[in-house]
């Protein structure tokens, strides 16, 4: 954009390009960084994990020849990442990129990454190890759905707001009962703070790539195959190899297809039927983004790619680093 010298005072400003997994954001990121140079930022909760780059569809060499990326790949897929860790992590990249003059743009589908950095969370007490520890004991005793029972009788707003499955979020709701005496959800809402930086936090310009339910679940559908093709079986039977001992149903190996590709290797089901498993859990997944960021993302303006090609024309991109620019110029700090 080479207008460095009109974001020194600008404060910490940044544009997010979000949507669903397979929406075409990773594109559209791309193509502001090269015209308005930018820094892209990651801000997918699965696409900070290393060793499964084809599966999580983090960007090809291409891409990052193409322009700086941050914050893809960055931990092995054992490493619990947490929105309050990304968000730290984030705030960094932003400041540095603030910093050198370019512009940062935080390209992602995980609307809880994007309000820790924008919002802030609650402020929730450090919970003790010891907590934790009885937390995963009792998950590991009584399964998800025993936990989401145990849980509703507690804390019945919280639970209402999990799905019995999520295994991860009930633990974290039932350890932070045990360990503060109050409900995940009174401390939700509480007032929150969004990080500060230097320069004060974060204020962004937000897009949602927004394309109709039908042609979003035909992406969903593509990838798949296409990942499949390019070696994402090879890709998940290496990851097992090389973490055998981790826990498979957390962190990095709760990317889209891990376990539909890794029940195929075992025997359990055909390649087909495991893609076609992929498929659907993809879309389930894509669907759920959507809706969050329809009532979620505050102020966010939602962008149709054209049907044919999910793409947008050169006057639809002008017409978007505009207001970008008007943004830098404008927005207050």
């Amino acid at each position: 954009m080479g207008e460095a010298s009109a974001r020194d005072k600008s404060g910490l400003k940044a544009v997010v390009i979000a949507g669903p997994t397979a929406s075409g954001k990773s594109a559209l990121g791309l193509h502001l960084a090269r015209e308005e140079d930018g820094i892209v930022i990651n801000a997918d909760s699965m696409q900070v994990y290393r060793d499964l780059p084809i599966l999580t569809a983090q960007p090809d060499a291409a891409a990052l020849k193409a322009a700086p990326h941050r914050l893809y790949g960055i931990l092995p897929l054992d490493d619990p990442a947490t929105a309050a860790r990304w968000a730290e992590l984030a705030l960094a990249e932003v400041e540095a990129a603030v910093d050198a003059g370019k512009l940062p743009i935080l390209v992602g589908g995980t609307g809880l990454y994007l309000k820790a950095l924008l919002e802030g969370f609650a402020p929730i007490p450090e919970i003790e190890p010891a907590v934790r520890v009885r937390a995963k004991a009792l998950l590991d005793e009584l399964g998800a759905a025993g936990l989401h029972a145990h849980l509703a009788g507690r804390d019945p707003v919280t639970a209402a707001k999990l799905r019995p499955s999520d295994s991860q979020r009930l633990m974290r709701a039932w350890e932070v009962l045990e360990g503060t005496g109050k409900p995940l959800a009174w401390w939700q809402a509480q007032p929150s703070t969004p990080p500060q930086g230097e320069r004060g936090p974060v204020s962004a310009i937000s897009f949602v790539v927004n394309p109709t339910r039908a042609e979003l679940y035909a992406a969903c559908n593509d990838r798949l195959i296409a990942m499949v093709a390019k070696g994402a079986v090879a890709e998940v039977r290496a990851a097992l190899t090389l973490y055998s001992d981790a826990d498979h149903e957390q962190a990095g190996f709760k990317a889209l297809g891990f376990k539909e590709i890794r029940s195929h290797m075992e025997a359990q089901v055909s390649l087909e039927d495991a893609a076609a498993a992929a498929q659907q859990a993809t879309r389930n997944y894509a669907k759920r983004q959507g809706t969050w960021f329809r009532h979620q993302l505050r102020g966010a303006t939602f962008l149709a790619p054209d049907r044919e090609a999910m793409k947008f024309s050169q006057s639809y991109l002008a017409g978007l680093r505009h207001k970008i620019r008007d943004f830098l110029l404008t927005a207050p700090c």
